[in-house]
């Protein structure tokens, strides 16, 4: 089990780009990174974030929106470690399964389950149906089998008091990829109405040059303008030294690093309410009390700034509403919240005996 943890926690990737976050898993066979098509959708790149490699720009190569599947470019993984595809054969009712991820926006989730049918067909398509925990962010993650072998791609899930999940086979990505090969790896896309594959060479005007109808390359997409307050906070982030493509979790969400803390960053239009959170490390598992007493000090003389403890995570804190928020106030709270971060993790782990986040490493 740790040997398959431990492989996966290499080559499944987390996938943000402005409207959502979801995973994705590398394929070192073919060089190529597959997720689920709606996770990229409305973007010609997205950004990749794992634990053995920088966040980075990855590129749309291929998308099928009937099977729900995109492959990402992964050139600049430069990863050892490869998924391996499963081989055709039957599953059975009751066996064991994992499916990997990174749900809600976490670092890697590693959830255990069965196959509960391993062919129920939904929209002329078979699904393998499991009850392993599937959640927001889960899409386009791996299901493995008990030897580490990828078996599906986690898709959507049904709670309604019991999990339902539902993953696509294994075998629908080796179709995909074995025409997107044959096309030379173009930028493709599958045409939604006769399956052909269309790529850059192929495609007439913006129609499949097979049966007529209207086909979207991955890389014909509006760019992405950000609105309203999310201007603002982008203009903030770039007169930072922030590059905004690489910050963007999600809608109206975004994560930045300085030095050895992360901070996310999240705008609630109902509420108003602009957030800043540096999630600096763990507490020590001895002499709490000394870090409390600490925290408490700190509170009493950080300007708009609070120490706060979720779980295990110490929090510091910038809440601000979106009514005071302008150029001037809005770089002068938020470089001072990145500035306190960098600096108080390092006291509370060389001093206080906190441990470092793993990302944050």
């Amino acid at each position: 089990m740790e040997t398959i943890i431990d492989l996966y926690r290499d080559i499944v990737v987390q996938i943000a780009n402005p409207y959502s976050l979801g995973t994705g898993f590398y394929l070192g066979d073919y060089d190529l990174i597959v997720t689920n098509e709606h996770v990229i959708r409305g973007n010609d790149q997205v950004v990749l974030n794992g634990h053995s490699f920088e966040e980075h720009l990855s590129k749309v190569l291929f998308v099928d929106e009937h099977l729900d599947l995109a492959f990402l470019d992964a050139s600049k993984l430069n990863q050892s470690k490869k998924g391996e595809m499963c081989a055709d054969s039957e599953l059975h009712i009751g066996e064991e399964i994992m499916a990997i991820g990174h749900p809600f926006g976490l670092k890697f989730s590693f959830t255990k389950g069965i196959v509960s049918n391993p062919k129920i067909v939904k929209n002329n398509l078979e699904f393998i149906q499991h009850d392993a925990a599937l959640n927001p962010g889960n899409s386009g993650g791996p299901l493995v089998n008990q030897k580490g072998k990828i078996i599906g791609v986690n898709s959507f899930s049904i709670v309604d008091g019991n999990s339902i999940g539902f993953s696509l086979p294994i075998r629908y990505v080796k179709q995909n990829i074995d025409k997107f090969m044959a096309s030379g790896k173009q930028v493709s896309a599958i045409c939604t109405s006769c399956h052909t594959i269309v790529s850059e060479d192929k495609i007439e005007n913006k129609y499949c040059f097979n049966c007529g109808c209207e086909v979207k390359l991955p890389n014909v997409v509006d760019e992405y303008l950000p609105l309203g307050m999310g201007v603002t906070i982008e203009a903030m982030l770039t007169s930072l030294g922030y590059d905004v493509q690489l910050s963007r979790r999600g809608l109206n969400c975004w994560e930045v690093k300085r030095g050895s803390a992360r901070i996310k960053i999240s705008y609630h239009e109902e509420t108003g309410l602009i957030m800043g959170d540096a999630y600096l490390c763990t507490i020590p598992e001895k002499d709490i009390i000394s870090v409390y007493n600490m925290m408490l000090k700190e509170n009493y003389t950080l300007d708009g700034l609070t120490f706060s403890v979720k779980g295990q995570d110490i929090i510091l804190s910038l809440l601000i509403y979106d009514k005071y928020f302008d150029d001037q106030t809005s770089k002068l709270f938020f470089n001072t919240l990145f500035e306190k971060a960098d600096h108080y993790d390092n006291i509370l782990v060389e001093e206080y005996g906190a441990s470092w986040k793993p990302e944050n490493q």
